[in-house]
């Protein structure tokens, strides 16, 4: 995969990726002046939110769930190695903003990390950088904004893309920008010398879906059965973990809505 070693050589493409991380900076110190840091975001479009929570409900139990199942039955091997891969790709996104933090000393724990799995792992499918270790919490645009004291804002419900607020959706948005992998995949034409297809992006965010619903079967079970309230009892969970993710609390979980069974 040509992609994999182009992945290497997008740091070498500096003048466009600082650019956009000036951009991203200037971007995350306007909202912070003008939005207010709340712990406890309000709910905005809370009957709007639930109806698309349900449709979100009824796509996983007839696509998503059963996906997973069958990816559960795969030998372990095959679901560790693809677990590995789409956490290294993710490794990429977490470098830039290690670097919009300030935290130089774990960008370059995190570009370690990609580039022994890369090597090493023989592509992400392994994580010897981890026994070596080179090993940081992954890390979106939404966390870096949060660093800087921007609050949450509205908390809503997107289709297919699940609980997020304001802020994580800007966040969601301005990762495209920084995310080396993203910026060849969705843009290989304006950049000679790569390649990459928009198909490569999406297929690694879904198996990484997938990856994250097989994974936690057992506990979203567990979720649903226990909650009085699904769509709150899963806001909390969301709004909870994200707190604990900007704080790089010691019981953060690296996973996208943490661990579900606390």
């Amino acid at each position: 995969m040509f992609w994999v070693v182009n992945i290497i050589n997008f740091y070498i493409w500096k003048d466009m990726f600082f650019k956009k991380l000036t951009v991203l900076l200037i971007l995350a110190f306007t909202l912070s002046f003008n939005t207010v840091s709340a712990k406890s975001e309000k709910e905005c479009f809370e009957k709007v939110s639930r109806g698309i929570f349900k449709f979100n409900k009824g796509f996983d139990n007839l696509i998503l769930k059963p996906i997973a199942k069958g990816y559960n039955k795969l030998p372990e091997p095959i679901k560790k190695g693809t677990g590995n891969f789409t956490s290294n790709i993710a490794t990429l996104l977490s470098i830039p903003n290690y670097l919009l933090q300030g935290e130089l000393e774990s960008a370059g724990d995190a570009t370690g990390s990609f580039l022994i799995n890369t090597t090493v792992g023989i592509l992400g499918l392994g994580n010897p950088a981890a026994s070596l270790g080179f090993e940081a919490q992954k890390e979106d645009l939404g966390q870096t904004l949060g660093t800087y004291g921007v609050g949450g804002g509205c908390y809503f419900v997107m289709p297919i893309l699940g609980p997020t607020t304001v802020r994580d959706t800007v966040g969601m948005i301005g990762d495209t920008l920084v995310d080396p992998f993203a910026q060849i995949t969705w843009h290989e034409k304006e950049m000679k010398g790569f390649s990459g297809s928009k198909q490569d992006y999406l297929g690694v965010k879904a198996a990484a879906a997938v990856d994250f619903r097989g994974d936690n079967m057992t506990n979203f079970d567990s979720l649903e059965k226990n909650s009085i309230d699904l769509y709150s009892s899963t806001k909390s969970l969301y709004l909870q973990n994200r707190e604990r993710k900007i704080s790089n609390s010691s019981d953060a979980d690296d996973d996208d809505w943490g661990n579900l069974e606390k």
